[in-house]
């Protein structure tokens, strides 16, 4: 295989989009599908193809990469694209699929001849517009040279986790690192909550803590999206998050594990869904601290 190879992605959401416009500027051949076609339209200006169904977008492909809501979700648009996949071709599931699905998506891809990575990427919109993502994979390594060039175009770092895709390990690695996301994030949001109930300005608290080690880049980043009311366009939003956080959760009961942070910061995202906050950025999981009729 070529360093320029044929590639499709399926879904062009907040991080489809964005990786494949950067597989594009590699200079790779781009093919497109969203269900949604007019949120795909725009690729065109960068020289992608945009097809009406996943068959016609994974014609001819050396990759198919999925970025989609979750792994059923991928299980059906991949169900869709069946009759056009060539035996052979290398599937990159980007998709937070979590645990269970990921074996269905693997059994899949064994039935169809594909050769599969568990892909999934740590990041959010403004990494993923600049190919700064960082993607956990687990798949074959007599393999990794074909997928190396979508990785590399749409990531800064590669961390290889196991040589079986089916197994989840990097499923399960991102689970890990998505717990720690998303209770940070809603950890942020209470603080400037309660600073604000207690009127006091949150710049004190910001202030009371810098430089010391309770300070954290990504408390202050998150709190700014609320304080600047800088929700949209949404890095990663609070729909997402919620389908995330209720992985983890699951995740974390089918292995003994209760955990209680992440499944109040669950409820808490779908609250903020509930109140109309859905496509905003997971820190407005803020509004969540307050009655939806204030």
């Amino acid at each position: 295989m070529t360093d320029q190879i044929t590639v499709s992605v399926l879904g062009t959401g907040i991080m489809g989009a964005a990786m494949a416009r950067n597989l594009a500027r590699a200079g790779h051949t781009v093919r497109a599908w969203n269900r949604t076609r007019a949120k795909a339209g725009p690729l065109t200006a960068d020289g992608i193809t945009v097809t009406d169904s996943p068959a016609e977008a994974v014609q001819e492909a050396d990759v198919v990469l999925t970025m989609l809501y979750d792994g059923p979700a991928a299980l059906d648009v991949m169900r869709e694209a069946a009759p056009a996949l060539r035996s052979g071709a290398v599937w990159a599931q980007c998709t937070t699929a979590g645990i269970e699905a990921i074996g269905d998506l693997a059994a899949f891809a064994h039935e169809h001849g594909l050769v599969f990575y568990d892909a999934p990427v740590l990041g959010t919109r403004q990494p993923a517009e600049a190919g700064q993502l960082t993607v956990l994979a687990a798949g074959p390594a007599d393999h990794r040279d074909a997928v190396a060039p979508v990785f590399d175009a749409v990531g800064a770092r590669t961390v290889w986790t196991g040589e079986d895709g089916g197994a989840g390990s990097a499923t399960r690695l991102k689970l890990v690192a998505n717990s720690w996301v998303i209770a940070a994030t809603a950890a942020a949001g209470e603080v400037v909550a309660l600073a604000r109930s207690l009127d006091v300005d949150p710049e004190e608290f910001f202030g009371l803590i810098e430089g010391g080690p309770l300070d954290m880049g990504y408390l202050r980043a998150k709190a700014g999206l609320v304080l600047d009311d800088r929700l949209t366009p949404a890095q990663f939003a609070v729909a997402t998050a919620a389908k995330d956080a209720r992985l983890i959760v699951e995740a974390g009961r089918r292995n003994g594990v209760r955990l209680d942070v992440a499944a109040a910061s669950a409820q808490r995202l779908e609250r903020a869904a509930a109140q109309g906050h859905a496509d905003e950025d997971m820190a407005a999981a803020y509004f969540a601290s307050f009655d939806e009729n204030a």
